[in-house]
């Protein structure tokens, strides 16, 4: 006798498959839109001695044992922007306050901001909102500024995806 689980409807595919697609393309927009803000801030000298992903790269060298190449810290950074982090908004798109993409994409970024000034900054030596570097609020303003230019576009893109798969659905 051969036992099977649980038989999968059809339609469940295609529901995870649209969320991995519009968490991909929304997710992948959030992070060139906060690759030109970054790219802004190098040309117009904003905050110069903020630079938290040295500290990430330090602190990552620190727990492999060697010297982590900057270029490779920035791929997998993209790439979680792109994915990681995208397939968790994607899911939690419907859970989020806010009646639109970009107020949703807003709410996410704020917990985004959040935990990497409480968590992510202390462990890489920059302390609670990047004060121990000592240039006052500003890095913590600036990652606030960062984190939302992803999240709003990531909202705003997902938004209109969502919009539109329902209008030919």
């Amino acid at each position: 006798m051969h036992m099977t689980g649980p038989e999968i409807p059809p339609h469940r595919d295609l529901i995870v498959w649209e969320w991995i697609w519009k968490s991909a393309i929304s997710s992948l927009c959030g992070s060139i839109a906060s690759t030109l803000l970054m790219y802004f801030k190098a040309r117009a000298g904003i905050l110069p001695s903020f630079q938290p992903s040295e500290n990430f790269q330090q602190a990552a060298g620190y727990l492999i044992g060697h010297d982590v190449h900057p270029d490779l810290l920035w791929l997998i950074s993209y790439l979680n922007g792109s994915t990681a982090v995208g397939l968790v908004f994607g899911y939690l798109y419907r859970y989020l306050p806010g009646s639109n993409g970009a107020t949703k994409g807003a709410a996410f970024g704020l917990c985004g901001w959040l935990a990497m000034n409480l968590l992510a900054f202390p462990l890489v030596g920059l302390g609670l909102f990047a004060t121990a570097i000592g240039l006052g609020p500003w890095p913590s303003a600036f990652s606030l500024a960062m984190l939302s230019t992803y999240s709003v576009a990531m909202g705003l893109v997902y938004g209109m995806l969502e919009r539109s798969g329902k209008k030919s659905g």
